[in-house]
């Protein structure tokens, strides 16, 4: 009972203070701040130290020690995950190219074309979910640097490819090269 008097009391002061156009005011430039909110600094502070987010999330970086693959497997900004949308096998005990212990690599897969840093060719990737585990929620990528409308699944990231596999639970993508792509 006491809450409904200081609710009405509440109401009954706002209601002879505040005309219907100031508070149809204050009410669209709430809505507009909240609309701006997600640009502010903060977020992408956020996001770049929270693996779930895009940032390693204080995984160590995982150089492949070979000049002619450069880059960190642990970050979103190594060169074969271009195409990539998921979380990073390289950061849940895995590699680029190899699933982590205890998940199935699925046979079915997407496919993508990065470009190399080291020789400047472009390659053909194959995006491998490994399945059998619940996600491993460590460094999420999401790139979609060529990625098609679902008229061509092949090439969309989009999907659970967690098909062929025992187990439909996705845990992490890996990003195989299959081979060098032909020139323009």
């Amino acid at each position: 009972m006491a809450i409904d008097k200081i609710t009405e009391a509440l109401t009954r002061r706002v209601a002879k203070t505040t005309s219907r156009r100031s508070l149809l005011t204050l009410i669209g430039g709430a809505i507009t701040g909240a609309a701006a909110f997600p640009v502010l600094p903060v977020s992408r502070a956020y996001a770049s130290a929270n693996p779930v987010h895009g940032g390693g999330g204080g995984v160590a970086p995982q150089p492949t020690g070979n000049p002619q693959d450069p880059g960190d497997q642990a970050s979103c900004d190594y060169w074969r995950y271009c195409a990539i949308d998921g979380f990073l096998c390289s950061c849940c005990g895995g590699t680029a190219s190899t699933c982590p212990p205890g998940t199935e690599m699925s046979p079915i897969t997407w496919i993508g074309t990065c470009l190399n840093p080291a020789d400047n060719r472009s390659y053909i990737i194959s995006y491998n979910d490994c399945c059998g585990k619940s996600s491993c929620g460590r460094c999420l990528c999401n790139r979609n640097e060529g990625d098609r409308p679902m008229v061509r699944p092949q090439e969309n990231n989009d999907i659970n490819w967690c098909l062929g596999t025992s187990s439909a639970i996705y845990n992490c993508s890996t990003a195989v090269i299959l081979g060098v792509a032909l020139e323009k």
